[in-house]
């Protein structure tokens, strides 16, 4: 058996119609074993319809309060759930969408991650980190057991686009790079997406990649093994 192995998982998952379709194909056709669900959002329930009959994809929580855009010299937000550093109301808007999850999937997440990343800075890490632990589940970039790479990205640090994050070559690129253990590589895939976001027209691109027979192959040359969130433990 390999001792490396790789977990491809989609975020945004109930995004929008848009959004579920191209990860739906980029699991069927392609790379990607999970993916992360944003509840609150009207495409949310299609999105755990669909990923409870698949038992070879693991479905986690993608927390959502919010998403902010570099305009200028500063952040501004596209739109606020809950404010990130009260921590009382981060923690009831938690307990909210983790309810949600577990009505709509009929099961506990597999994993905890949130939007933009929200959750490495506090409140919300402490809030997320303890949910996590009592859920015996991995939360991305604070579990020792999963690796995280989110290089595959279609835009740099100010949203500005960057296109060759997501070639094949950038790709393949990452595939080289993957350690012995287990690694969570991040994306984004989507045919478009109607919400009220900063990143469109980047997930097509994703899916081309993600369902190209040589990214797969490269995968398979290097003896990495596909595997979802359900393999960690």
């Amino acid at each position: 058996m390999t001792n490396r192995r790789l977990i491809v998982n989609a975020d945004d998952f109930g995004q929008s119609v848009e959004v579920n379709e191209g990860i739906m194909c980029a699991h069927e056709r392609g790379l990607v074993t999970s993916a992360s669900l944003m509840v609150r959002w009207p495409a949310a329930p299609a999105a755990a319809s669909w990923a409870r009959s698949r038992r070879d994809f693991s479905l986690g929580l993608h927390f959502d309060i919010g998403e902010w855009v570099f305009a200028g010299d500063r952040w501004e937000a596209l739109y606020q759930i809950v404010p990130p550093d009260d921590a009382v109301a981060v923690r009831a808007e938690f307990v909210r969408q983790l309810d949600v999850f577990c009505r709509m999937v009929g099961a506990n997440p597999t994993h905890l991650d949130s939007h933009q990343h929200v959750h490495m800075k506090e409140p919300v890490r402490s809030v997320i980190t303890e949910m996590s632990a009592e859920l015996g589940v991995p939360l991305r970039l604070c579990n020792g057991a999963v690796r995280y790479c989110g290089d595959f990205y279609g835009q740099n640090d100010a949203g500005t686009p960057f296109p060759g994050g997501i070639s094949l070559r950038a790709f393949v690129r990452l595939i080289d790079r993957v350690p012995p253990g287990i690694t969570e590589l991040g994306c984004h895939p989507g045919f478009g997406n109607t919400a009220p976001t900063a990143y469109r027209e980047e997930r097509a691109h994703e899916v081309e990649v993600l369902c190209d027979p040589r990214a797969r192959a490269a995968i398979r040359r290097r003896g990495i093994e596909l595997v979802s969130f359900r393999s960690v433990r």
